[in-house]
């Protein structure tokens, strides 16, 4: 019998809750489940903000969003899954970023509490009531915190820098000559 503790169930609650979410979100996009739009449509929505090429990109977003959370809710691979999941939402946090702050004018808000909500349970560990306690923390020590969110926050900025990178081409693109030659 697994004897568990308050904080035990506090992250089992706040696993299932977090995952739960960032599944849903990654089948939106690989599957269309849940009102998504399947890769198809998210990767025209991934082109239109400048995450390309947009299939490729809803891909990835969609593995980390609900692999990330079906490995969080199960408390497996905990430091890995925290890392994908904050890599993930990182990426949408960019594109809501010039919206400002509150969901409700389409800003970052959202995004970047299931960011640290991953991130936290990644740093503070599954608890008992988890697949990595039933397996010994096999695939949950701590030196793989600093390389899973070290390797997620190079591949993350990489991803942003290449779109920022893409929407300042797309805008030079849009602008009319002020003179003809």
């Amino acid at each position: 019998m697994i004897s568990c503790t308050r904080v035990d169930l506090g992250l089992l609650l706040l696993r299932l809750g977090t995952g739960g979410v960032l599944a849903a979100h990654g089948a939106q996009k690989l599957f269309g489940w849940f009102g998504g739009h399947g890769i198809e449509g998210t990767g025209q929505f991934m082109e239109s903000v400048g995450y390309r090429p947009g299939k490729a990109s809803a891909t990835a977003a969609g593995l980390a969003e609900a692999g990330g959370g079906t490995l969080l809710a199960l408390g497996l691979a905990t430091p890995a899954a925290g890392a994908a999941a904050a890599g993930a939402m990182s990426g949408a946090a960019a594109v809501h970023a010039p919206n400002g702050f509150f969901n409700a004018s389409g800003g970052y808000e959202y995004a970047a509490s299931l960011a640290l909500a991953a991130t936290g349970i990644a740093i503070t560990g599954p608890g008992r009531l988890s697949l990595d306690h039933a397996l010994g923390h096999a695939v949950n020590r701590g030196w793989m915190l600093p390389i899973t969110f070290g390797v997620t926050a190079a591949a993350t900025a990489a991803v942003i820098g290449a779109r920022v990178r893409q929407l300042q081409k797309d805008a030079e693109g849009d602008q009319e000559p002020l003179f003809e030659e």
